[in-house]
């Protein structure tokens, strides 16, 4: 008797995960940074720190070819990437 009081007295709400869903790579268009990235992982026994700059690129493809909604690489954890970056080319004068 007190089971039935329990059901009826919440109702469960799902809702979307935050992201919301991406397509899966049907035509293997980033498959080659996908390998590079999983190739990275098994050298460095799966830690992967070692393979940021390998799951930036893989992230790049997904956005470049519409496979994940495009998000500045800052808001994805990869700021400090970014700068790297920005300083290694030498500014045009």
């Amino acid at each position: 008797m007190s089971t039935a009081m329990n059901f009826s007295s919440k109702s469960f709400t799902p809702r979307p995960p935050d992201k919301g869903a991406f397509p899966l790579d049907h035509f293997g268009e980033c498959s080659a940074f996908k390998e590079r990235f999983m190739e990275c992982l098994r050298q460095s026994g799966y830690e992967s720190a070692a393979c940021r700059q390998s799951a930036m690129a893989y992230l790049e493809c997904r956005m470049d070819r519409q496979l994940m909604a495009n998000e500045p690489l800052e808001k994805l954890g990869f700021k400090d990437l970014i700068n790297e970056k920005s300083e290694e080319k030498p500014e045009k004068s």
